[in-house]
Protein backbone atom coordinates (compact mmCIF):
# COMPACT_ATOMS: atom_id res chain seq x y z
CA UNK A 1 0.00 0.00 0.00
CA UNK A 2 1.15 3.61 -0.60
CA UNK A 3 2.40 5.56 2.41
CA UNK A 4 -0.37 7.12 4.50
CA UNK A 5 0.94 10.67 4.05
CA UNK A 6 0.40 11.95 0.49
CA UNK A 7 3.69 12.01 -1.41
CA UNK A 8 4.95 14.87 -3.49
CA UNK A 9 4.71 14.29 -7.23
CA UNK A 10 7.26 15.42 -9.82
CA UNK A 11 6.55 14.82 -13.49
CA UNK A 12 9.72 15.38 -15.56
CA UNK A 13 8.52 15.39 -19.13
CA UNK A 14 10.66 16.20 -22.17
CA UNK A 15 9.40 17.37 -25.54
CA UNK A 16 9.96 14.97 -28.45
CA UNK A 17 12.08 12.57 -26.39
CA UNK A 18 11.77 9.01 -27.54
CA UNK A 19 13.24 5.91 -25.90
CA UNK A 20 16.82 7.19 -25.74
CA UNK A 21 18.80 6.68 -22.55
CA UNK A 22 21.79 4.56 -21.64
CA UNK A 23 19.58 2.56 -19.24
CA UNK A 24 18.07 0.91 -22.34
CA UNK A 25 21.32 -0.50 -23.68
CA UNK A 26 21.23 -4.21 -24.36
CA UNK A 27 17.48 -4.70 -24.19
CA UNK A 28 15.89 -6.41 -27.17
CA UNK A 29 14.18 -4.02 -29.57
CA UNK A 30 15.73 -0.82 -28.20
CA UNK A 31 17.57 1.64 -30.39
CA UNK A 32 21.26 1.23 -31.18
CA UNK A 33 21.56 4.98 -30.64
CA UNK A 34 21.55 4.30 -26.91
CA UNK A 35 25.02 2.83 -27.29
CA UNK A 36 26.58 6.26 -27.89
CA UNK A 37 25.04 8.25 -25.01
CA UNK A 38 25.28 8.25 -21.22
CA UNK A 39 22.31 9.50 -19.19
CA UNK A 40 23.35 8.95 -15.58
CA UNK A 41 20.50 10.91 -14.02
CA UNK A 42 17.71 9.10 -15.84
CA UNK A 43 19.55 5.83 -15.21
CA UNK A 44 19.72 6.70 -11.51
CA UNK A 45 15.97 7.22 -11.27
CA UNK A 46 15.44 3.89 -13.04
CA UNK A 47 17.90 2.07 -10.75
CA UNK A 48 16.19 3.44 -7.65
CA UNK A 49 12.78 2.53 -9.04
CA UNK A 50 11.46 0.91 -12.20
CA UNK A 51 12.49 1.05 -15.85
CA UNK A 52 9.70 0.45 -18.37
CA UNK A 53 10.63 -1.25 -21.65
CA UNK A 54 7.28 -0.83 -23.43
CA UNK A 55 5.94 2.65 -22.70
CA UNK A 56 4.07 4.26 -25.57
CA UNK A 57 2.22 7.53 -26.04
CA UNK A 58 -1.50 7.93 -26.77
CA UNK A 59 -0.66 10.20 -29.72
CA UNK A 60 2.74 10.96 -31.31
CA UNK A 61 2.29 14.72 -31.38
CA UNK A 62 2.62 17.21 -28.55
CA UNK A 63 -0.78 18.72 -27.73
CA UNK A 64 -2.91 15.57 -28.11
CA UNK A 65 -0.44 13.54 -26.05
CA UNK A 66 -0.24 16.08 -23.23
CA UNK A 67 -4.01 16.59 -23.24
CA UNK A 68 -4.44 12.85 -22.93
CA UNK A 69 -2.03 12.53 -20.01
CA UNK A 70 -3.48 15.48 -18.11
CA UNK A 71 -7.05 14.25 -18.60
CA UNK A 72 -6.31 10.53 -18.24
CA UNK A 73 -8.27 9.85 -21.42
CA UNK A 74 -7.66 8.84 -25.00
CA UNK A 75 -6.77 11.92 -27.02
CA UNK A 76 -10.04 11.88 -28.97
CA UNK A 77 -11.86 12.35 -25.65
CA UNK A 78 -10.22 15.74 -24.93
CA UNK A 79 -12.21 18.06 -27.21
CA UNK A 80 -10.02 20.54 -29.09
CA UNK A 81 -7.09 19.29 -27.04
CA UNK A 82 -7.05 16.35 -29.46
CA UNK A 83 -5.44 18.43 -32.22
CA UNK A 84 -2.41 20.65 -32.33
CA UNK A 85 -3.51 24.28 -32.19
CA UNK A 86 -6.64 23.43 -30.25
CA UNK A 87 -7.13 26.79 -28.54
CA UNK A 88 -9.78 25.84 -26.01
CA UNK A 89 -9.99 23.45 -23.09
CA UNK A 90 -13.39 22.12 -22.11
CA UNK A 91 -13.76 23.13 -18.47
CA UNK A 92 -15.85 20.02 -17.88
CA UNK A 93 -12.84 17.78 -18.55
CA UNK A 94 -10.93 17.31 -15.26
CA UNK A 95 -7.13 17.15 -15.26
CA UNK A 96 -5.02 15.44 -12.65
CA UNK A 97 -3.02 18.50 -11.45
CA UNK A 98 -6.13 20.56 -10.80
CA UNK A 99 -7.89 17.60 -9.23
CA UNK A 100 -4.93 17.16 -6.88
CA UNK A 101 -5.06 20.86 -6.04
CA UNK A 102 -8.80 21.10 -5.51
CA UNK A 103 -9.58 17.76 -3.89
CA UNK A 104 -6.21 16.65 -2.58
CA UNK A 105 -4.88 19.88 -1.10
CA UNK A 106 -1.78 19.88 -3.32
CA UNK A 107 0.34 22.87 -4.24
CA UNK A 108 0.83 22.73 -8.02
CA UNK A 109 3.23 24.37 -10.43
CA UNK A 110 5.15 23.93 -13.64
CA UNK A 111 8.35 25.09 -15.31
CA UNK A 112 8.83 25.33 -19.07
CA UNK A 113 6.25 23.55 -21.20
CA UNK A 114 3.02 21.83 -20.21
CA UNK A 115 0.31 22.25 -22.82
CA UNK A 116 -1.83 25.34 -22.94
CA UNK A 117 -1.32 29.06 -23.45
CA UNK A 118 -4.35 29.92 -21.33
CA UNK A 119 -3.94 32.18 -18.31
CA UNK A 120 -7.08 31.04 -16.49
CA UNK A 121 -8.43 27.85 -15.04
CA UNK A 122 -9.54 26.87 -18.56
CA UNK A 123 -5.95 25.78 -19.13
CA UNK A 124 -5.20 22.29 -17.75
CA UNK A 125 -2.53 23.57 -15.37
CA UNK A 126 -4.10 26.97 -14.74
CA UNK A 127 -1.82 28.66 -17.29
CA UNK A 128 0.39 31.43 -15.95
CA UNK A 129 -1.11 31.08 -12.48
CA UNK A 130 1.05 28.01 -11.88
CA UNK A 131 4.08 28.99 -13.99
CA UNK A 132 7.50 29.19 -12.32
CA UNK A 133 10.01 30.55 -14.82
CA UNK A 134 11.53 33.64 -13.14
CA UNK A 135 15.02 32.83 -14.42
CA UNK A 136 13.84 32.53 -18.02
CA UNK A 137 13.08 29.99 -20.73
CA UNK A 138 16.43 29.77 -22.51
CA UNK A 139 16.91 26.10 -21.60
CA UNK A 140 14.28 25.41 -24.27
CA UNK A 141 16.83 26.56 -26.86
CA UNK A 142 19.78 24.91 -25.10
CA UNK A 143 22.13 24.28 -28.03
CA UNK A 144 21.39 27.64 -29.68
CA UNK A 145 22.04 29.53 -26.45
CA UNK A 146 25.16 27.61 -25.46
CA UNK A 147 26.63 27.87 -28.96
CA UNK A 148 26.08 31.65 -29.12
CA UNK A 149 27.33 32.42 -25.61
CA UNK A 150 30.06 29.80 -25.81
CA UNK A 151 31.81 31.75 -28.54
CA UNK A 152 32.39 34.57 -26.04
CA UNK A 153 32.54 32.87 -22.65
CA UNK A 154 33.38 29.24 -23.44
CA UNK A 155 31.13 26.20 -23.68
CA UNK A 156 31.42 25.20 -20.02
CA UNK A 157 30.45 28.65 -18.78
CA UNK A 158 27.56 28.87 -21.24
CA UNK A 159 26.23 25.51 -20.08
CA UNK A 160 26.44 26.68 -16.48
CA UNK A 161 24.16 29.59 -17.34
CA UNK A 162 21.55 27.08 -18.53
CA UNK A 163 21.98 24.92 -15.45
CA UNK A 164 21.63 27.97 -13.21
CA UNK A 165 18.44 28.95 -15.02
CA UNK A 166 16.72 25.63 -14.47
CA UNK A 167 18.02 25.44 -10.89
CA UNK A 168 16.58 28.87 -10.11
CA UNK A 169 13.27 28.01 -11.77
CA UNK A 170 12.95 24.83 -9.72
CA UNK A 171 13.92 26.64 -6.54
CA UNK A 172 11.33 29.34 -7.19
CA UNK A 173 8.58 26.74 -6.97
CA UNK A 174 10.04 24.93 -3.98
CA UNK A 175 10.41 28.22 -2.09
CA UNK A 176 6.98 29.57 -3.01
CA UNK A 177 4.96 26.50 -2.09
CA UNK A 178 3.24 26.10 1.24
CA UNK A 179 5.32 23.73 3.31
CA UNK A 180 2.32 22.19 5.06
CA UNK A 181 1.00 20.71 1.81
CA UNK A 182 2.29 18.13 -0.65
CA UNK A 183 3.13 19.41 -4.11
CA UNK A 184 2.69 18.35 -7.73
CA UNK A 185 5.32 19.89 -10.01
CA UNK A 186 5.67 19.47 -13.78
CA UNK A 187 9.17 20.11 -15.15
CA UNK A 188 9.02 20.14 -18.94
CA UNK A 189 12.03 21.41 -20.91
CA UNK A 190 11.41 21.67 -24.66
CA UNK A 191 15.01 21.66 -25.86
CA UNK A 192 14.64 18.23 -27.49
CA UNK A 193 12.00 19.83 -29.75
CA UNK A 194 13.40 21.29 -32.94
CA UNK A 195 15.20 23.35 -33.78
CA UNK A 196 18.67 22.76 -32.43
CA UNK A 197 22.08 24.00 -33.50
CA UNK A 198 23.69 22.08 -36.36
CA UNK A 199 26.88 20.40 -35.21
CA UNK A 200 26.05 20.89 -31.53
CA UNK A 201 26.15 17.18 -30.70
CA UNK A 202 29.86 17.15 -31.49
CA UNK A 203 30.68 20.69 -30.40
CA UNK A 204 28.87 20.67 -27.06
CA UNK A 205 28.83 16.99 -26.08
CA UNK A 206 31.62 15.34 -28.06
CA UNK A 207 29.16 13.01 -29.78
CA UNK A 208 30.87 11.90 -32.97
CA UNK A 209 28.30 11.45 -35.76
CA UNK A 210 30.51 8.75 -37.25
CA UNK A 211 29.85 6.63 -34.15
CA UNK A 212 26.29 6.32 -35.46
CA UNK A 213 27.42 4.73 -38.72
CA UNK A 214 25.79 1.34 -39.05
CA UNK A 215 23.30 2.17 -36.28
CA UNK A 216 20.55 3.66 -38.44
CA UNK A 217 17.17 1.95 -38.87
CA UNK A 218 16.49 0.61 -42.35
CA UNK A 219 14.19 3.50 -43.33
CA UNK A 220 16.83 6.17 -42.61
CA UNK A 221 19.75 7.01 -44.93
CA UNK A 222 23.06 6.26 -43.23
CA UNK A 223 24.82 9.38 -44.53
CA UNK A 224 26.88 12.08 -42.77
CA UNK A 225 24.12 14.72 -42.85
CA UNK A 226 21.59 12.42 -41.17
CA UNK A 227 24.09 11.06 -38.65
CA UNK A 228 24.98 14.62 -37.64
CA UNK A 229 21.29 15.48 -37.26
CA UNK A 230 20.73 12.51 -34.95
CA UNK A 231 23.89 13.30 -32.96
CA UNK A 232 22.66 16.86 -32.43
CA UNK A 233 19.33 15.52 -31.14
CA UNK A 234 21.09 13.12 -28.78
CA UNK A 235 23.07 16.08 -27.46
CA UNK A 236 19.79 17.69 -26.46
CA UNK A 237 18.85 14.45 -24.69
CA UNK A 238 22.06 14.78 -22.69
CA UNK A 239 21.16 18.38 -21.83
CA UNK A 240 17.76 17.24 -20.56
CA UNK A 241 19.49 14.60 -18.43
CA UNK A 242 21.75 17.26 -16.90
CA UNK A 243 18.68 19.32 -16.07
CA UNK A 244 17.05 16.26 -14.52
CA UNK A 245 20.09 15.89 -12.28
CA UNK A 246 19.67 19.48 -11.11
CA UNK A 247 16.01 18.83 -10.36
CA UNK A 248 17.02 15.84 -8.21
CA UNK A 249 19.68 17.90 -6.41
CA UNK A 250 17.15 20.59 -5.52
CA UNK A 251 14.67 18.04 -4.20
CA UNK A 252 17.39 16.60 -2.01
CA UNK A 253 18.42 20.05 -0.73
CA UNK A 254 14.79 20.78 0.12
CA UNK A 255 14.58 17.51 2.05
CA UNK A 256 11.82 16.21 -0.24
CA UNK A 257 13.56 13.63 -2.40
CA UNK A 258 12.54 10.58 -0.40
CA UNK A 259 8.94 11.73 -0.07
CA UNK A 260 8.49 12.31 -3.79
CA UNK A 261 7.24 10.22 -6.70
CA UNK A 262 9.39 11.04 -9.72
CA UNK A 263 8.07 10.11 -13.15
CA UNK A 264 10.41 10.76 -16.10
CA UNK A 265 9.22 10.41 -19.69
CA UNK A 266 8.57 12.21 -23.00
CA UNK A 267 5.66 12.97 -25.30
CA UNK A 268 6.76 11.07 -28.45
CA UNK A 269 9.72 10.27 -30.66
CA UNK A 270 12.37 12.30 -32.46
CA UNK A 271 11.16 15.15 -34.71
CA UNK A 272 12.25 15.68 -38.30
CA UNK A 273 13.10 12.03 -38.88
CA UNK A 274 10.95 10.01 -41.32
CA UNK A 275 8.33 7.68 -39.81
CA UNK A 276 8.89 9.14 -36.33
CA UNK A 277 6.97 12.10 -34.86
CA UNK A 278 3.39 12.22 -36.20
CA UNK A 279 3.60 8.55 -37.20
CA UNK A 280 2.36 5.43 -35.43
CA UNK A 281 5.51 3.37 -35.89
CA UNK A 282 7.70 2.57 -32.87
CA UNK A 283 10.19 5.37 -33.47
CA UNK A 284 7.30 7.83 -33.16
CA UNK A 285 5.43 6.28 -30.24
CA UNK A 286 7.91 4.58 -27.89
CA UNK A 287 9.27 6.72 -25.06
CA UNK A 288 11.61 6.40 -22.13
CA UNK A 289 9.90 5.89 -18.78
CA UNK A 290 11.25 5.50 -15.27
CA UNK A 291 9.37 5.81 -11.96
CA UNK A 292 10.93 6.24 -8.52
CA UNK A 293 8.66 6.01 -5.46
CA UNK A 294 10.46 5.07 -2.23
CA UNK A 295 8.59 2.54 -0.16
CA UNK A 296 6.26 1.61 -3.02
CA UNK A 297 8.28 0.87 -6.17
CA UNK A 298 10.97 -1.71 -5.48
CA UNK A 299 14.38 -0.51 -6.76
CA UNK A 300 15.89 -2.15 -9.82
CA UNK A 301 12.68 -3.41 -11.42
CA UNK A 302 12.54 -3.76 -15.21
CA UNK A 303 8.97 -3.97 -16.46
CA UNK A 304 7.86 -5.48 -19.77
CA UNK A 305 4.16 -4.57 -19.48
CA UNK A 306 2.79 -2.33 -22.21
CA UNK A 307 1.97 1.05 -20.70
CA UNK A 308 0.09 3.93 -22.27
CA UNK A 309 1.46 6.99 -20.50
CA UNK A 310 -2.03 8.52 -20.30
CA UNK A 311 -2.43 5.98 -17.46
CA UNK A 312 -0.56 8.41 -15.20
CA UNK A 313 -3.69 10.59 -15.00
CA UNK A 314 -5.61 8.20 -12.72
CA UNK A 315 -2.40 6.80 -11.21
CA UNK A 316 -1.26 10.14 -9.81
CA UNK A 317 -4.76 10.91 -8.56
CA UNK A 318 -4.67 7.68 -6.57
CA UNK A 319 -1.14 8.39 -5.37
CA UNK A 320 -2.37 11.74 -4.09
CA UNK A 321 -5.15 10.09 -2.10
CA UNK A 322 -8.10 11.08 -4.28
CA UNK A 323 -10.46 8.99 -6.36
CA UNK A 324 -9.77 9.49 -10.08
CA UNK A 325 -12.63 11.25 -11.88
CA UNK A 326 -15.11 8.71 -13.19
CA UNK A 327 -14.61 9.77 -16.81
CA UNK A 328 -10.88 9.07 -16.82
CA UNK A 329 -10.81 6.19 -19.28
CA UNK A 330 -7.14 5.37 -18.69
CA UNK A 331 -6.21 2.46 -16.41
CA UNK A 332 -4.34 3.22 -13.20
CA UNK A 333 -0.84 1.77 -12.88
CA UNK A 334 -1.04 1.57 -9.10
CA UNK A 335 -1.14 -2.22 -8.82
CA UNK A 336 1.71 -2.51 -11.33
CA UNK A 337 3.84 -0.04 -9.38
CA UNK A 338 3.13 -1.77 -6.06
CA UNK A 339 4.11 -5.21 -7.33
CA UNK A 340 7.68 -6.31 -6.51
CA UNK A 341 7.91 -8.29 -9.75
CA UNK A 342 9.82 -7.57 -12.93
CA UNK A 343 9.12 -8.80 -16.46
CA UNK A 344 5.49 -9.12 -17.56
CA UNK A 345 3.64 -8.35 -14.33
CA UNK A 346 0.01 -8.02 -15.42
CA UNK A 347 -1.02 -10.26 -18.29
CA UNK A 348 -3.73 -7.90 -19.52
CA UNK A 349 -1.20 -5.14 -20.19
CA UNK A 350 -0.10 -6.63 -23.50
CA UNK A 351 -1.07 -3.85 -25.91
CA UNK A 352 -1.36 -0.08 -26.39
CA UNK A 353 -3.73 1.80 -28.68
CA UNK A 354 -2.52 5.06 -30.15
CA UNK A 355 -3.51 7.38 -32.95
CA UNK A 356 -3.52 10.82 -34.48
CA UNK A 357 -5.71 13.23 -36.35
CA UNK A 358 -4.22 16.62 -37.19
CA UNK A 359 -0.78 18.03 -36.53
CA UNK A 360 -0.03 21.19 -38.53
CA UNK A 361 -3.29 22.73 -39.73
CA UNK A 362 -2.00 23.80 -43.13
CA UNK A 363 -0.48 20.41 -44.01
CA UNK A 364 -3.33 19.47 -46.34
CA UNK A 365 -5.82 21.41 -48.45
CA UNK A 366 -8.90 22.30 -46.43
CA UNK A 367 -6.99 21.89 -43.16
CA UNK A 368 -7.89 18.21 -43.26
CA UNK A 369 -6.36 15.68 -40.83
CA UNK A 370 -4.62 12.41 -41.55
CA UNK A 371 -6.60 10.04 -39.29
CA UNK A 372 -4.85 6.91 -38.02
CA UNK A 373 -5.27 4.44 -35.17
CA UNK A 374 -2.96 1.60 -34.23
CA UNK A 375 -2.64 -1.41 -31.98
CA UNK A 376 0.84 -2.30 -30.73
CA UNK A 377 1.45 -5.76 -29.29
CA UNK A 378 4.69 -7.52 -28.47
CA UNK A 379 5.29 -8.89 -31.94
CA UNK A 380 3.14 -6.78 -34.24
CA UNK A 381 2.03 -3.25 -35.11
CA UNK A 382 -1.37 -2.96 -36.82
CA UNK A 383 -2.42 0.43 -38.26
CA UNK A 384 -5.63 1.70 -39.85
CA UNK A 385 -5.27 4.73 -42.13
CA UNK A 386 -8.85 5.97 -42.37
CA UNK A 387 -8.23 8.29 -45.35
CA UNK A 388 -5.61 6.56 -47.50
CA UNK A 389 -6.12 8.99 -50.41
CA UNK A 390 -4.58 11.80 -48.36
CA UNK A 391 -0.87 12.48 -48.00
CA UNK A 392 0.32 11.30 -44.56
CA UNK A 393 3.01 13.95 -44.14
CA UNK A 394 1.07 16.73 -45.85
CA UNK A 395 0.52 17.80 -49.42
CA UNK A 396 3.77 17.71 -51.40
CA UNK A 397 4.90 20.45 -53.73
CA UNK A 398 5.91 19.88 -57.32
CA UNK A 399 9.70 19.66 -57.21
CA UNK A 400 10.04 17.85 -60.50
CA UNK A 401 12.42 18.68 -63.34
CA UNK A 402 9.94 21.15 -64.87
CA UNK A 403 9.70 23.26 -61.72
CA UNK A 404 10.96 26.79 -62.27
CA UNK A 405 14.23 27.42 -60.49
CA UNK A 406 12.76 30.32 -58.51
CA UNK A 407 10.01 28.02 -57.20
CA UNK A 408 12.36 25.38 -55.84
CA UNK A 409 12.96 25.64 -52.09
CA UNK A 410 16.52 25.99 -50.88
CA UNK A 411 18.24 23.77 -48.34
CA UNK A 412 17.68 26.39 -45.64
CA UNK A 413 13.99 26.70 -46.51
CA UNK A 414 13.50 22.97 -46.39
CA UNK A 415 15.41 22.65 -43.13
CA UNK A 416 13.21 25.28 -41.48
CA UNK A 417 10.00 23.59 -42.66
CA UNK A 418 8.40 26.06 -45.12
CA UNK A 419 4.64 26.16 -44.92
CA UNK A 420 4.18 24.69 -48.38
CA UNK A 421 6.25 21.53 -48.04
CA UNK A 422 5.14 18.33 -46.26
CA UNK A 423 4.32 20.20 -43.07
CA UNK A 424 3.56 17.17 -40.90
CA UNK A 425 7.23 16.21 -41.28
CA UNK A 426 9.11 18.66 -39.05
CA UNK A 427 11.85 20.60 -40.77
CA UNK A 428 15.51 19.86 -40.30
CA UNK A 429 18.66 18.68 -42.09
CA UNK A 430 17.37 15.12 -42.56
CA UNK A 431 14.18 16.32 -44.24
CA UNK A 432 16.11 18.76 -46.42
CA UNK A 433 18.65 16.14 -47.47
CA UNK A 434 16.01 13.55 -48.31
CA UNK A 435 13.94 15.95 -50.41
CA UNK A 436 16.94 17.25 -52.31
CA UNK A 437 18.23 13.69 -52.93
CA UNK A 438 14.84 12.00 -53.36
CA UNK A 439 15.51 10.95 -56.97
CA UNK A 440 18.72 9.09 -56.16
CA UNK A 441 18.37 5.37 -56.63
CA UNK A 442 19.14 4.52 -53.01
CA UNK A 443 17.06 7.33 -51.54
CA UNK A 444 13.88 7.13 -53.62
CA UNK A 445 12.34 4.09 -51.86
CA UNK A 446 13.11 5.57 -48.43
CA UNK A 447 11.60 8.90 -49.44
CA UNK A 448 8.48 7.13 -50.69
CA UNK A 449 8.20 5.28 -47.36
CA UNK A 450 8.37 8.60 -45.58
CA UNK A 451 5.91 10.68 -47.57
CA UNK A 452 4.02 8.39 -49.99
CA UNK A 453 0.38 7.51 -49.68
CA UNK A 454 -0.29 4.46 -47.53
CA UNK A 455 -2.87 1.68 -47.81
CA UNK A 456 -5.82 1.56 -45.47
CA UNK A 457 -4.20 -1.16 -43.36
CA UNK A 458 -0.61 -1.82 -42.31
CA UNK A 459 0.72 -4.82 -40.41
CA UNK A 460 4.34 -5.41 -39.41
CA UNK A 461 5.98 -8.46 -37.85
CA UNK A 462 8.52 -6.89 -35.50
CA UNK A 463 10.43 -10.11 -34.90
CA UNK A 464 11.17 -10.60 -38.58
CA UNK A 465 11.07 -6.92 -39.56
CA UNK A 466 12.09 -4.68 -36.63
CA UNK A 467 12.21 -1.57 -38.83
CA UNK A 468 8.61 -2.06 -40.07
CA UNK A 469 9.50 -2.01 -43.74
CA UNK A 470 7.36 -4.85 -45.11
CA UNK A 471 3.60 -4.38 -44.88
CA UNK A 472 1.93 -7.77 -44.37
CA UNK A 473 -1.68 -6.58 -44.20
CA UNK A 474 -2.53 -8.11 -47.58
CA UNK A 475 -0.47 -11.27 -47.07
CA UNK A 476 -2.79 -14.31 -46.77
CA UNK A 477 -0.28 -15.98 -44.45
CA UNK A 478 -0.93 -13.23 -41.87
CA UNK A 479 -4.68 -12.82 -42.36
CA UNK A 480 -5.53 -14.40 -39.02
CA UNK A 481 -3.25 -11.96 -37.19
CA UNK A 482 -4.57 -9.00 -39.18
CA UNK A 483 -8.21 -9.91 -38.51
CA UNK A 484 -7.59 -10.52 -34.81
CA UNK A 485 -5.78 -7.21 -34.33
CA UNK A 486 -8.33 -5.29 -36.35
CA UNK A 487 -11.14 -6.67 -34.18
CA UNK A 488 -9.23 -5.89 -30.99
CA UNK A 489 -8.45 -2.33 -32.09
CA UNK A 490 -11.99 -1.58 -33.24
CA UNK A 491 -13.35 -2.96 -29.98
CA UNK A 492 -11.28 -0.44 -27.99
CA UNK A 493 -12.29 2.42 -30.29
CA UNK A 494 -15.96 1.53 -29.96
CA UNK A 495 -15.74 1.10 -26.19
CA UNK A 496 -14.27 4.59 -25.86
CA UNK A 497 -16.52 6.30 -28.43
CA UNK A 498 -13.89 7.22 -30.96
CA UNK A 499 -15.50 9.74 -33.35
CA UNK A 500 -13.85 8.00 -36.29
CA UNK A 501 -16.19 5.07 -35.74
CA UNK A 502 -19.11 6.61 -33.90
CA UNK A 503 -19.86 9.81 -35.84
CA UNK A 504 -21.01 10.49 -39.39
CA UNK A 505 -19.65 12.86 -40.45
CA UNK A 506 -16.72 12.69 -38.08
CA UNK A 507 -16.06 15.89 -36.13
CA UNK A 508 -12.44 15.90 -37.30
CA UNK A 509 -13.62 16.55 -40.87
CA UNK A 510 -15.51 19.69 -39.78
CA UNK A 511 -14.66 23.05 -38.27
CA UNK A 512 -13.25 23.89 -35.81
CA UNK A 513 -11.24 20.65 -35.96
CA UNK A 514 -10.66 20.93 -39.71
CA UNK A 515 -10.11 24.64 -39.88
CA UNK A 516 -7.43 27.32 -39.79
CA UNK A 517 -5.33 27.66 -36.66
CA UNK A 518 -6.40 30.08 -33.97
CA UNK A 519 -4.22 33.13 -34.64
CA UNK A 520 -4.02 34.18 -30.98
CA UNK A 521 -2.85 30.69 -30.02
CA UNK A 522 -0.30 30.64 -32.84
CA UNK A 523 1.05 34.06 -31.88
CA UNK A 524 1.39 32.95 -28.25
CA UNK A 525 3.28 29.79 -29.14
CA UNK A 526 5.59 31.66 -31.48
CA UNK A 527 6.37 34.11 -28.68
CA UNK A 528 7.02 31.21 -26.28
CA UNK A 529 9.60 29.74 -28.63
Amino acid sequence: MPPTAPPNIVFAFADDWGRYASAYRGYEGTSAWNEVIDTPNFDGIAAEGALFLNALVPAPTCTPCRSSILAGRYFWQTGLGSILMGSEWDDEIPTFPLELEERGGYEIGHTYKVWSPGQTRNAPMGGLRTSYNPAGLDFNQFSHFVTAFGEKYGITAAKELMYTETRDNVRSFLLARRKDRPFCYWWGPANTHRSWERGSGKALWDLDPDDLEGRMPGFLPDVPEVREDVADYLGEVLAFDEGLGILVEELKKAGEYDNTIIVVSGDHGIPGIPRSKNNLYDIGCEVALAVRWPGVVEPGRVIDDFVNIMDFGPTLCEAGGIEPPADMSATSLMSLLQSPASGQVEAERDFVVTGRERHVAQARAGFLPYPQRSLREKDFIYIINFEPDRWPMGDPVDLGPDTAEEDKPTWDQLASNPLRTLMDWDGGPTKAWMILNREDQDVEPLYDLAVGKRPREELYDLQADPDYLVNLAADPAHEETRARMEARLLSVLEEHNDPRLMEQPCRYELEPYAGPPDTNWFAYMWFQK
